[in-house]
């Protein structure tokens, strides 16, 4: 037992104080003075490759809608689009879609995709104005309207944001040098053309936005130390929104009687007494989607002031946001204005795949662990409910708390306008945005599962089966296997295999949920302490390392909207599991054909408080069989649990949604719990299309 407990002491000393000898410069791109150092770097696009079902995952994307969106949705990412040299649309769906779809190619190494991404890519590089300009030719005259076309704001300085980042995830997967050349003309002629024609001289969307703009800046500056980027900088940051002013208003009851409120502030120069108005707490409330953009924008800009207020703001309104429209999956109510925390409320499938772009964004810049694990929590709830297994179709809207998806649902400020349809699974129903902005999500995370360290190591933040070969060390060869069943399993598995020893650190997030994590090296159990989220192992790595990270969780109970529990354990939620019958319906018009799905089994549960009090007794938990293939559905769910509840026949849908009754028990009489009570069946959120996520709660009377 001494030798056991010398040995493991031994351990404990060399993984906690080894440290390189001497410093050296990173190995990857890294911010450059002034700007202040990033906490991890990012790899090259391509240099992490998926396993098992998150390989799946991107080869269904492939097969469905991101690989075939100019098949499926022609008339605006066809041939005629601006962004193609096209009279037709010439404003941000085009991007969008080349922003998850350029991503998806050179990870999956797909020749294909690259070649409908390249088209894109290649005519904004090949028709850069002599100016710097890039993007849709403007036109001379007005065009004619089309419906569901936007062919004006040409000039419009978003979407070319959007092209901006597909440009420098073009030039991470090939170093192309002609990115470098057209972004420098292009900083160039914002330098020049911003104090005349300020950010939202077009549209108020640049302003709220204009945090993309200024990241692509920051990373054009660590390759090309031009100090005019910096300049252009300081001038975009004074024209965009002021989203960290208004994250630390205080809180205030000021109802806005119009919903569209938020297109109708003030632009640039903003007005201080209309923004000391604005709060995240407010209903009808900002825009969604710029909530969602501009939650990495203070952060940012950190990167030049290094100012750490900027970050405990982004904090604030994440606390904001969930306190006041949060739901059980990460999200919060916002179907185009914010729109409180109901469980039935639509969350905006744009808002899931910018939320998670700026916590990967803010992930790398402070190394905040609590960004890490908001991000997983989304990734692995929220995001894969919106689609459909086959990529073909998704929702415009999705809710913690739905029943019933038609098109009689009448939840949404929008559902006039967009015909009941904001639920429904379909290509183009609700907004036609979220079409072409939702491939950006999983690719991403893809592409943020690993990172570099500024000290030459290697750091996993998200866990899912992945390969990442990178350099590490005194510029050795690394690849890193991840074997794992995660999220489902609490086990992960990493293999290392090297070109020669080498001496690195090796950061692991231990998420906040884990209780008693462990680590094991070639099967010896590590001592390591745990800051801020991560454990680091630093010590000189060979040729078939293993490292085992087990991350127990246990159950429990999270409090939302009038009361209403959820379960969670580890980094999923789970939601009650519901038959249900999807019907096809095409009404001819251009929300185009679209799935109905309606509850084949009760839904109208309470559980007790008593059951809740003690999870770990209450609660089971079933690991079904699994081969780690693609889980997100009712058939594949590699886990649930049990619980006991109770049905409540006065609890019933209006007009689609299972919204709460003002005649909703509170008490239950025991004997009418003892013979009533059923034991209900909950699956992970993210396999579910129906649910009850958010359950009320009664009180068992003795």
């Amino acid at each position: 037992m001494r030798n056991r407990i010398a040995t493991l002491l031994l351990i404990f000393i060399s993984f906690s104080c080894s440290s390189p000898e001497t410093a050296q410069e990173p190995l990857y791109l890294s911010n450059q003075a002034p700007l202040i150092q990033e906490s991890y770097l990012e790899l090259p696009l391509g240099a992490i490759k998926p396993e098992g079902w998150l390989k799946d995952q991107l080869q269904r994307m492939a097969n469905g809608m991101t690989g075939h969106l100019d098949e499926i949705y022609p008339e605006v990412v066809g041939e005629r689009n601006g962004w193609l040299g096209g009279d037709g649309d010439g404003w941000e769906r085009g991007p969008y879609w080349i922003d998850g779809l350029l991503p998806l190619a050179y990870i999956l190494e797909d020749e294909k995709l690259k070649e409908k991404a390249l088209k894109w890519v290649n005519w904004t590089l090949d028709n850069q104005a002599e100016s710097g300009y890039i993007g849709p030719i403007p036109f001379e005259n007005d065009p004619e309207p089309e419906a569901g076309i936007q062919k004006g704001l040409r000039k419009d300085w978003w979407p070319k944001m959007v092209m901006l980042k597909v440009l420098q995830q073009y030039y991470q997967a090939t170093k192309d040098e002609r990115v470098i050349s057209a972004l420098t003309k292009y900083f160039h002629f914002q330098l020049e053309e911003l104090p005349s024609m300020p950010m939202d001289h077009l549209s108020f969307w640049a302003n709220r936005r204009a945090g993309d703009n200024l990241q692509v800046v920051y990373w054009l500056y660590n390759i090309t130390d031009d100090p005019k980027l910096i300049e252009l900088g300081e001038i975009i940051q004074e024209q965009t929104f002021p989203w960290q002013t208004i994250y630390n208003n205080p809180e205030n009851d000021h109802v806005f009687d119009n919903i569209w409120h938020y297109n109708q502030v003030k632009g640039f120069p903003f007005d201080p007494k209309e923004i000391e108005n604005l709060t995240l707490t407010q209903i009808p409330g900002l825009h969604t989607v710029n909530v969602a953009q501009g939650l990495k924008q203070p952060g940012i800009y950190y990167q030049k002031s290094g100012d750490p207020l900027a970050i405990e703001s982004i904090k604030t309104a994440l606390a904001t946001l969930k306190k006041h429209h949060g739901q059980a999956q990460g999200m919060y109510g916002g179907d185009e204005p914010l729109h409180g925390n109901a469980p039935t409320q639509g969350i905006e499938f744009c808002s899931i795949s910018e939320e998670m772009f700026s916590l990967e964004s803010l992930i790398k810049i402070s190394g905040d662990m609590e960004f890490a694990d908001l991000l997983e929590k989304i990734a692995y709830n929220a995001l894969p409910t919106q689609a459909s297994d086959d990529y073909s179709s998704r929702q415009y809207f999705q809710a913690a708390n739905q029943v019933s998806l038609t098109d009689q649902m009448d939840t949404s400020y929008e559902t006039e306008h967009h015909g009941g349809t904001d639920f429904v699974f379909g290509t183009l129903t609700g907004y036609p945005c979220c079409t072409t902005n939702m491939h950006q999500s999983w690719p991403k995370f893809v592409q943020n599962l690993f990172y570099a360290t500024p000290d030459r190591g290697v750091a996993a933040i998200q866990y899912a089966p992945s390969t990442v070969k990178m350099k590490v060390g005194n510029n050795v060869d690394l690849t890193l296997k991840e074997s794992t069943g995660y999220p489902f399993r609490d086990q992960i598995s990493f293999e290392m295999e090297l070109s020669e020893s080498s001496q690195f650190p090796f950061h692991l997030r231990i998420p906040a949920w884990a209780s008693s994590p462990s680590f094991s090296v070639n099967g010896e159990k590590v001592a390591l302490e745990i800051n801020n989220g991560i454990a680091i192992l630093n010590k000189t790595w060979k040729h078939g390392d293993q490292i085992i990270l087990t991350l127990p969780s246990e159950a429990t109970i999270s409090t939302w909207y009038k009361g209403m529990a959820a379960i969670e354990k580890g980094p999923l939620v789970y939601s009650l599991k519901i038959e249900s019958i999807p019907t096809k319906k095409d009404r001819n018009d251009r929300f185009k054909p679209f799935f109905e799905h309606e509850a084949n089994s009760s839904w109208n549960f309470a559980l007790a408080k008593s059951e809740l009090a003690n999870p770990l007794r209450s609660i089971e938990f079933v690991e079904n069989n699994w081969d780690g293939s693609y889980p997100w559905n009712l058939e594949n769910a590699p886990i649930e649990l049990k619980v006991k509840g109770i049905q409540l026949e006065e609890w019933k849908t209006v007009n689609g949604a299972p919204l709460l009754p003002e005649n909703l028990r509170k008490n239950i009489p025991l004997s009418e719990w003892k013979n009533q009570n059923q034991l209900l069946t909950l699956i992970p959120y993210g396999c579910s299309t129906l649910r009850i996520t958010e359950f009320p709660v009664v009180e068992v009377l003795e």
